[in-house]
């Protein structure tokens, strides 16, 4: 996976979380991380796909986070919550993109950005919805390995 698309990653998380917190216009939020270099190094389409897409479609990416999390998706930690919401649009919307690519992403943007063990959390909850949202994907890779 291209690094830049690692970056627009990190940089997504990061205003996901800025958006989750402050409720600002997303606009301004991708204007000032464009004008303070946060996008430099990474894929800037990306970036404001992911960005713009995950409020788009909160409601269905919250409704799947919240068949398989143990408490209301408002009271998970706020860097978990980004991330995982990100996750969860990767594997909603970008079917182009594979599962385990998405899975291992967002288990390094836990272990960068999230607490100690933050990582085992987001991997199960996105395994479990990689598993019924992605789960012809899964079976197709499984019998190829066979």
């Amino acid at each position: 996976m291209s690094q830049a698309r690692t970056n627009a990653r990190k940089a997504a998380v990061q205003a996901l979380y800025q958006w989750q917190m402050t409720g600002q216009n997303l606009n301004l939020i991708e204007q000032q991380f464009g004008e303070e270099d946060w996008l430099k190094d990474a894929q800037k389409s990306y970036f404001k796909e992911l960005f713009h897409g995950v409020p788009e479609h909160l409601d269905e990416i919250d409704q799947a986070l919240a068949e398989f999390v143990d408490r209301d998706v408002d009271l998970i930690d706020p860097v978990e919550r980004a991330i995982l919401r990100l996750g969860t649009y990767e594997l909603l919307y970008r079917l182009n993109m594979p599962y385990k690519v998405v899975l291992n992403e967002s288990i390094n943007l836990a272990k960068c950005f999230g607490a100690d063990g933050s990582h085992k959390y987001v991997n199960g909850i996105l395994d479990k919805i990689a598993r019924e949202k992605r789960g012809v994907e899964m079976q197709a890779k499984q019998q190829a390995a066979q």
